[in-house]
C-alpha cells in the first residue's frame, strides 16, 4: 500500500474505514444504502442541527421593506450599513456622468456574461464592471454539473416537482417553471458556443442523478463544468469588443436613480485608483453573485473572495423586498483536511458516483444523496452529538467521505478520470483519493434567497434587473444540485435580452439622482442604528486584531 498523506494521529479511524469498506461495497452495488429520511423526519434533523434553524445569530432588521425580518447577524449588519459616499458629495458629478452606456451590469461571472451576450445581440452598448478580473465569480468553482430534462425518460415536470420539494415547497413557482422549460435550450446554446460536455460513446449525454433529483439528468465536464461554462462564456464576451466594454476591479457602491424613480444608472469604485466612477445607464442588470464571505455563523465557505453579498445591500437601499434569506445552503462537503484546502468545495459528483460519508469508526450514518441541508444536518449531529467525527491536529472536526469506493464500483481510473481536478487538488498534499478517503465537514456555499425578481428578471424598479444568486425565489429555502448553473444561464439570458428591449425604448433620462440614499440615512438615523461597517464591504478583511493594531489609522 502507498504511503498514506494523512498524519498519525488520523490512521487508526482509517484503518477501520478499510475494514468497514468490503462491506459497505457489495451493499452498494446493490443500490442498498442507509434508509432515507421521511419528511417528517427531515424537519426534526434540520430543527435541531443545521445552523441556520437555530435562533442564536440573528439580528432583526430595523429598516427597509423586510423590516422587522430575524436574518443572520452578518447579512442584517450589511444591510444596515454605513453608504460608502455622501450624496451631496455627488451633486455635480451626477450632471456630468463620466460614462454613458445602454447596459450596465454589475457582476462578470456567468449571470453577468449570459446577461451581456443576450444584450449584445440586440444591438445596444454593453458595459460589465465587475468586481475582480471578469471570470472571477463562482461559477468558476462549481463542479458538480447543470441539470436540464433532455433525455427521453425525463421531462421538465420532473425536473420542477425535484426543486419544488427540495426547495422545501417555498419557490416561487413561476420563476422555477422558467428555470425547468429554459432548461434544454441554455444547454442547446452552451454546446453551440462550444462547452464541452460529457458524453456516451453513441454521442448521447453522459447524465448522472444528484441528491434529490428522481431521474438522471446532470450533465458534467468531468468535475470542473464551472469553470468550462466560465471559459466559454468569457471568451465569447470576450471577443465583442465592439459591443460589450469591461471595466474590472470596478465594484459598485451604489446605484443611481432618475427623478421618475427608474433606474439612472450606478457609482464604481475602482480598486486599482481608488476613485470613484458615475455611471449613466439606460438598464441595469445586477449580477453580483452571493454573500459567501461574510462566513456566517463563523462556518469556512466554497465561495469566491469577492463573495460578499454587494447586490443585496445595492437593491436593498432601493427597498427591493427580499426572499428566501432565513436559510443559507452549508454544502455538506467541504474539506477539512489538508489545513490549506479548509471549506473547499467537494463536489456532490463524488456522492453520486457511489462514495459514502461514514464516521470515524468506518460507520454509515445517513444516505449518501439527502437533500444538501439534510445531509448537512445529519454530519453535524455525527460529530457534535454522537462524538463520531475525526478531530485534525489543527481541532476541527469531519467525517470520511469513502471515495475509494468509486474505482471499485466503477473500475480502477474512474475517480482520476472522473474526478480529475479534485483528484489532482489533493494529490498535491500527497493524498490519493482513490486509495483513502476525504475528511469533510459542511462549509456555507449558497445563498437560496435574494432580491425579488419576476421571470424575466425585472426587480420593483423600472429598468432595474437581477440575475442568478442575487436574486431569490428559485430555488426556495434550499436548491438542488446543478440548479445554480441553470440559474444563471436562464435568467442571465432573460435578463439581458429584457434589459436590452428596455434600454433601446427608453429615449431620454431624467436627472440623475441619489434622493434614495438621503432617505436611507434618514431610516437608520430613526432606527437609532449606528452602523460599524460600510457597505457593500467590497471585499472580506481576514485581519486579526493584533495586525489591526500595528497598522496605521
Amino acid at each position: 500500500m502507498s504511503k498514506s498523506g494523512y498524519p498519525e494521529s488520523l490512521q487508526e479511524s482509517l484503518a477501520k474505514v478499510r475494514e468497514t469498506r468490503s462491506k459497505r461495497i457489495k451493499l452498494a452495488k446493490k443500490q442498498r444504502y442507509y434508509d432515507r429520511l421521511s419528511p417528517n423526519e427531515y424537519q426534526k434533523v434540520l430543527h435541531k442541527y443545521h445552523p441556520d434553524y437555530a435562533p442564536e445569530g440573528r439580528k432583526v432588521l430595523k429598516v427597509g421593506p423586510n423590516k422587522g425580518d430575524l436574518l443572520q447577524k452578518e447579512l442584517s449588519d450589511i444591510l444596515q450599513g454605513q453608504p460608502w459616499i455622501v450624496p451631496d458629495a455627488f451633486d455635480k458629478r451626477l450632471k456630468s456622468p463620466d460614462l454613458n452606456t445602454d447596459v450596465l451590469i454589475i457582476g462578470g461571472g456567468g449571470a453577468g456574461s449570459a446577461a451581456a451576450l443576450l444584450a449584445s445581440e440586440q444591438g445596444v452598448n454593453v458595459t460589465v464592471a465587475t468586481k475582480l478580473r471578469h471570470g472571477d465569480a463562482n461559477t468558476m468553482m462549481a463542479e458538480g454539473g447543470i441539470q436540464a430534462a433532455d433525455l427521453p425518460y425525463d421531462s421538465p415536470y420532473y425536473h420542477f416537482l425535484d426543486a419544488f420539494g427540495g426547495g422545501h415547497f417555498t419557490n416561487d413557482k413561476n420563476l422555477l417553471r422558467a428555470l425547468v422549460l429554459d432548461a434544454p435550450l441554455v444547454i442547446q446554446w452552451l454546446e453551440t458556443l462550444g462547452v464541452m460536455f460529457d458524453k456516451e460513446t453513441d454521442g448521447t449525454m453522459k447524465e448522472l442523478k444528484g441528491g434529490g433529483l428522481c431521474r438522471r439528468r446532470m450533465h458534467s465536464s468531468k468535475d470542473m463544468i464551472g469553470m468550462e461554462i466560465m471559459r466559454v462564456l468569457r471568451d465569447e464576451v470576450q471577443n465583442k469588443v465592439d459591443k460589450i466594454k469591461i471595466l474590472e476591479f470596478c465594484p459598485a457602491v451604489e446605484l443611481l436613480l432618475d427623478e421618475t424613480g427608474t433606474i439612472g444608472g450606478a457609482i464604481l469604485y475602482n480598486l486599482d485608483n481608488q476613485e470613484f466612477i458615475v455611471v449613466k445607464a439606460k438598464a441595469v442588470i445586477l449580477a453580483t453573485g452571493g454573500y459567501g464571505r461574510l462566513h456566517l455563523h463563523g462556518f469556512a465557505t466554497t465561495n469566491h473572495y469577492g463573495a460578499t453579498g454587494d447586490g443585496l445591500v445595492l437593491g436593498y437601499r432601493l427597498g427591493i423586498p427580499l426572499r428566501n434569506l432565513k436559510y443559507a445552503q452549508f454544502h455538506p462537503t467541504g474539506a477539512v483536511f489538508p489545513e490549506q484546502s479548509a471549506g473547499m468545495l467537494i463536489t456532490e459528483k463524488v456522492r453520486t458516483l457511489g462514495a459514502e460519508p461514514v464516521n470515524c469508526d468506518g460507520e454509515r450514518f445517513c444516505h449518501p444523496l439527502e437533500p444538501r441541508d439534510v445531509e448537512s444536518a445529519l454530519i453535524i449531529r455525527e460529530c457534535v452529538e454522537r462524538g463520531k467525527g475525526v478531530v485534525t491536529p489543527t481541532g476541527r472536526v469531519g467525517v470520511w467521505l469513502d471515495s475509494p469506493m468509486i474505482d471499485m464500483i466503477w473500475g480502477e481510473g474512474t475517480v482520476e478520470k472522473v474526478l480529475a481536478s479534485k483528484y489532482l487538488q489533493f494529490k498535491r498534499y500527497g493524498i490519493d483519493i482513490s486509495q483513502e478517503p476525504m475528511l469533510i465537514f459542511p462549509t456555507l456555499h449558497y445563498q437560496n434567497g435574494g432580491l425579488s425578481i419576476n421571470e424575466w428578471g425585472e426587480t420593483i424598479i423600472p429598468g432595474l434587473f437581477a440575475a442568478g444568486e442575487v436574486s431569490g425565489g428559485v430555488h426556495g429555502d434550499n436548491r438542488l444540485m446543478g440548479n445554480s448553473l441553470l440559474d444563471i444561464n436562464v435568467f442571465g439570458r432573460r435578463a439581458g435580452a429584457k434589459a436590452a428591449v428596455f434600454a433601446k425604448k427608453r429615449k431620454r433620462m431624467k436627472a440623475l439622482t441619489l434622493r434614495h440614499l438621503e432617505e436611507y440615512l434618514k431610516a437608520l438615523k430613526m432606527a437609532k442604528i449606528k452602523p460599524q461597517i460600510k457597505s457593500p464591504i467590497i471585499l472580506p478583511d481576514y485581519r486579526n486584531q493584533e495586525a489591526k493594531a500595528k497598522m496605521l489609522g
